[in-house]
């Protein structure tokens, strides 16, 4: 069940993006947090790259800076007007994570920046395999998003974040341990690297 504030969040991309500056001060602001997921890749100006679940564009910003070939896809059709008009310079497409409508093997890297948590356990797996699907041999998977903490002072400020803008998926994806997903259908998995006291993980999953 969806909290008042996440409706609002939402609905309103000022608040949104407030609520994103807050929340990436603890891995030293939005700009670092949004290439978290980038780092130690190699994207070309013709690397074709695939930002899932893009919102309004956050993330795919920082993307087409590296390549000149980003597709974003949401199925939020106010997300993607305003992603349009936040980069134009990216494609589109309105479809839904677990049923994108591309060709197998079509991109080189596909990206997701705090969007798994938002799905429910089965979605979750047919997402992360339509992402097998449409990456190339040897593409890459990059992700974003919550971690059991390490560190438990981080686990106050992270469940109050929860309890006010998240659903019972995040909680779910807590106790879901991706990499094991991610080897599982397929994908050669490296160790994650976590941040903000084991708040968060990234994650680099090779097909």
């Amino acid at each position: 069940m969806a909290t008042i504030l996440r409706d609002l969040s939402y609905r309103y991309q000022w608040l949104y993006d407030g609520i994103s500056r807050v929340a990436a001060i603890s891995v030293g602001g939005e700009a670092r947090f949004r290439q978290l997921a980038l780092q130690g890749l190699t994207i070309h100006s013709d690397t074709h790259v695939l930002d899932l679940c893009c919102g309004s564009g956050q993330a795919t910003q920082f993307l087409v800076k590296y390549s000149q070939n980003v597709t974003g896809l949401d199925a939020s059709p106010l997300s993607l007007q305003r992603a349009r008009q936040n980069v134009p310079e990216a494609t589109y497409v309105e479809a839904f994570a677990e049923k994108m409508p591309f060709l197998d093997a079509q991109f080189d890297v596909v990206h997701t920046s705090a969007a798994l948590h938002e799905m429910q356990p089965v979605q979750l797996r047919e997402i992360i395999q339509e992402v097998y699907r449409v990456l190339k041999p040897g593409g890459v998977f990059t992700v974003v998003d919550f971690h059991p903490p390490t560190n438990p002072i981080f686990w106050p400020g992270l469940a109050l974040f929860f309890w006010l803008f998240e659903t019972e998926t995040a909680w779910k994806l807590l106790k879901t341990d991706l990499n094991a997903l991610l080897t599982e259908i397929g994908f050669q998995v490296s160790q994650p690297v976590l941040y903000a006291g084991g708040s968060l993980q990234v994650i680099q999953a090779k097909k």
